[in-house]
């Protein structure tokens, strides 16, 4: 088929786009296929997911890919104001030009039924022919009376019921709410030169392109005045919230200070902060880290919000120390060393005494004590108690709050630790429908794919945690991930920058220096192979290729398989073998 559309068409057979003059355009294959899918569903969204399932069936890539194409597209199409291709409310894109398809070069006339174009196949189908029924008997009518006069009486106490049971019913459950409406308005370029004008563009983008995959909201984004760099058109609803934001180039970095805003009070509900250096050569890994340095702060306070706030206030009143407690908890669990957990888990038990019914201060303490499983550091009498007391912590937090990404992260990681990894990878899933730039849940997702053999779609799902590198605090996890993905997949020196740079952030952790040990060693360099050996012994003392081996429950016999030569290195850099 030729699509026709605003003087373009876009001709299969040949795979080429033509202008209006007629001149070729040049594009990418992928690019040209988007562009197809684009103009064969005109006037429909089109899911991200959708897009990148139909143009790399099977094959991992990162929305980067997706972009790239999208931005080609408006290129060659010069829709700088992005009006031809819309980006959705709710993810996705929208051909918004009228097309039309062509049969490519002349047939002749066939008694055959040529193949439908995509606005035939859109079309209603024509009517079919029908012939009348006999008359129904008397019989069945009397049958048919009687069964719908029942039908409207037990509709009837349906209503009456209702209305005696709608006090104590929630009115979400009654009536289905309206999301909040969340308005990305453009990222002021407070640098005033095209560069920077370029980058706050795009920056914006990647925050629309991330608030869009928030599943309960619906985002709209402005977009600037014509001649006026300083305004931007009034959104079409009025929002409940605003996403602001300046960004600035220093010596340095460049630095994009964002805010979200209360529309109605005009308070600001949260501020997020985020740098990047200017020599980084990447500037799509740039922009990207921009906008999910700031996107990630931002999403997970418009959570607690649509949650219900973050704790509640303790008896004294002292909302502010269990919110304390709580994030040095948190910094706790990704810090991790014994010294730290052990007062990090007195602090929450304390906090919790103060406040028992304090969900979020449960759920930390539950995620704690999860870290502690993890890292071995109870008895196996204490994990055994810990781990029942967490899972009874985290369903109570499930059932009061479904959506909470505090609460969901701590499930994830109750899975993770239990080996239940199919449903740590679905729950994982589900943080990201509310955090889209959550390092610590695509880690934990890495760590599924691990456990069942998918090995290459780990590796692939860690490097998209260090291109969004949120939150800081959890680097050395996905780093740790990379490096191990890579000797799992037999490559041993291309793990070794990754743990050590993990090491480098953590080095609290013993099986750290252990897997660095046998990727010294599956490279040749012993000596170094042992000395890592030997700091990973120091720091967990007692283990032994029978401790260290990895869990078998759930787990596939590929992931199995390729762990068995990291032991054997282990081994041969001095790890005892019992």
């Amino acid at each position: 088929m030729i699509f026709r559309f605003a003087g373009f068409e876009l001709d299969g057979p040949r795979a080429e786009l033509r202008g209006p003059d007629g001149a070729p355009i040049k594009l990418r294959p992928k690019t040209f296929d988007m562009l197809r899918l684009l103009a064969a569903n005109p006037g429909r969204v089109l899911s991200k997911q959708e897009l990148m399932e139909t143009l790399w069936p099977k094959v991992h890539v990162s929305e980067d890919s997706l972009f790239q194409c999208i931005r080609e597209i408006r290129t060659a199409l010069g829709d700088e104001r992005r009006q031809l291709v819309k980006l959705a409310s709710g993810g996705g894109y929208l051909f918004t030009l009228e097309v039309s398809a062509v049969a490519a070069g002349d047939r002749p006339p066939s008694a055959e039924r040529a193949a439908p174009t995509a606005i035939e196949q859109a079309a209603p189908p024509p009517p079919a022919q029908t012939v009348a029924p006999p008359a129904p008997s008397p019989g069945f009518l009397l049958r048919r009376y009687k069964w719908a006069a029942m039908a409207v009486a037990g509709a009837l106490c349906g209503v009456i019921g209702l209305a005696f049971a709608a006090p104590a019913l929630r009115p979400k459950l009654l009536f289905k709410a309206t999301p909040p409406v969340v308005a990305v308005i453009p990222i002021v370029d407070a640098i005033g030169d095209a560069h920077g004008a370029a980058m706050a563009r795009e920056v914006t983008e990647r925050l629309s392109d991330g608030f869009a995959k928030i599943v309960n909201i619906r985002v709209v984004a402005p977009r600037p005045v014509a001649g006026r760099a300083e305004a931007v058109s009034a959104p079409s609803v009025l929002p409940d919230f605003e996403v602001r934001g300046e960004l600035q180039r220093g010596e340095g970095a460049w630095t994009l200070r964002a805010r979200m805003i209360r529309t109605a009070t005009g308070e600001v509900q949260s501020v997020a902060t985020a740098s990047v250096g200017v020599d980084e050569p990447d500037t799509q890994l740039l922009q990207t880290r921009l906008a999910a340095g700031t996107g990630y702060r931002l999403a997970r306070r418009l959570n607690e919000i649509l949650e219900g706030g973050q704790a509640s206030p303790t008896p004294s009143g002292s909302m502010g120390d269990a919110k304390v407690a709580i994030e040095q908890a948190v910094a706790s669990i990704k810090q991790t060393s014994r010294e730290r957990f052990g007062m990090a888990q007195a602090m929450l038990k304390k906090a919790l005494a103060d406040d028992p019914d304090n969900i979020d201060i449960a759920v930390a303490l539950a995620a704690l004590q999860l870290r502690g499983i993890q890292m071995v550091w109870f008895s196996p009498e204490e994990a055994i108690a810990a781990e029942a007391q967490a899972k009874a912590t985290l369903e109570r937090a499930l059932r009061a709050k479904p959506n909470s990404v505090a609460v969901l992260e701590s499930y994830c990681r109750f899975l993770s630790a239990t080996n239940q990894f199919v449903d740590s990878l679905v729950t994982c899933a589900r943080i990201l429908d509310f955090d889209p730039w959550n390092g610590g849940a695509l880690y934990l997702i890495g760590l599924g794919q691990i456990n069942l053999g998918r090995l290459e779609d780990a590796l692939a799902t860690f490097q998209q945690a260090d291109r969004f590198d949120t939150p800081p605090v959890s680097r050395w996890t996905w780093l740790l991930g990379v490096g191990y993905a890579n000797l799992l997949l037999g490559h041993p020196q291309e793990a070794v920058p990754w743990l050590e740079r993990s090491i480098a952030i953590t080095a609290a952790s013993g099986r750290s220096h252990m897997l660095l040990a046998a990727a010294y060693a599956q490279s040749g360099r012993i000596e170094q192979a042992k000395a890592a050996m030997q700091q990973g012994l120091r720091l967990r003392p007692g283990t032994t290729l029978l401790n260290v081996s990895p869990p078998t429950k759930n787990a596939s016999p590929t992931f199995l398989r390729a762990a068995a030569p990291i032991l054997q290195a282990m081994v041969a850099a001095g790890l005892p073998p019992q």
